[in-house]
């Protein structure tokens, strides 16, 4: 049975396997279709092991907020031509909406737990290892619950899919607020929500190379105290959430947004493919 260039379309844009490896698999499957992909499954699950040193720095990030609860995950792969493929999304989806389903905010935990077809997590991927023909993994999972749950997911490339994600959970609904600051942490990136949940020898580190950084400067003794000070405010500043200002209003702190809108934060995971 002869194939065409569109079966040839059809096969690469179904599996993200490479032009050749799909020709060849047609060849093999006699122009059969069905055959071909299967094909291309077996030849790339033999290729599972080869590829498990293989770096994964593309991928997405897909998040989910229904009420007080939110999830998000961040699957990545080996190149952007699989990150954009229908099929890399599918499995994205498939696996948000087992952890929906599950709340399993513990990754080992997750990828060992089975969706509603009886296979776990880590098959479904080593599946979709087989089937794209690139090292997929499962990079980190985020679960928030018990209150109101805002997202936001952000494109870096408008053909690529959301490449940062944020979750923030807030005491109390309030829709817009938490919209306008999971973009916020999403342009931002801070690493905690405020300055007490900072650990104290972090502090320690910025204090002891401010200090450092002032003698090299060749600053004066007596206001080096002063100088280590002003630089760990700012980094205490820089890395809490509630002491940035705000993105849409450099005048106001996260906090006062909050503030405003009568509730606070109590949580928020940022993902970034790659970071």
């Amino acid at each position: 049975m002869a194939y065409t260039a569109e079966d040839v379309k059809r096969l690469r844009e179904a599996t993200a396997a490479g032009m050749l490896d799909c020709k060849k698999a047609l060849e093999e499957a006699d122009g059969n279709y069905e055959k071909a992909v299967e094909i291309i499954r077996v030849k790339g699950q033999k290729g599972v092991t080869k590829r498990e040193g293989r770096i994964t720095s593309n991928g997405l990030v897909l998040a989910k907020a229904e009420g007080d609860v939110g999830v998000m995950l961040e699957l990545n792969c080996e190149t952007d031509f699989v990150a954009k493929g229908d099929r890399f999304q599918e499995l994205a989806d498939e696996l948000l909406n087992h952890l929906l389903a599950s709340k399993i905010g513990d990754l080992a935990e997750f990828n060992a737990s089975k969706l509603t077809n009886g296979k776990s997590v880590q098959q479904v991927i080593d599946e979709g290892n087989a089937t794209l023909g690139e090292k997929i993994e499962l990079r980190r999972v985020a679960v928030l619950q018990g209150s109101p749950v805002s997202l936001y997911l952000h494109r870096t490339s408008p053909d690529l899919p959301p490449q940062v994600g944020v979750l923030v959970q807030l005491a109390k609904d309030a829709a817009e607020a938490g919209k306008d600051i999971a973009q916020h942490i999403a342009a931002f990136a801070p690493q905690f929500v405020r300055r007490e949940d900072i650990p104290a020898e972090n502090i320690e580190t910025e204090r002891r190379i401010a200090e450092e950084t002032a003698r090299a400067e060749g600053k004066p003794e007596a206001s080096i105290s002063k100088i280590v000070e002003g630089r760990v405010t700012g980094f205490v500043k820089e890395v809490s959430l509630l002491e940035q200002a705000f993105a849409k209003d450099a005048k106001k702190t996260v906090q006062q947004i909050a503030d405003e809108a009568k509730t606070a934060v109590s949580a928020f995971h940022r993902f970034r493919v790659g970071q």
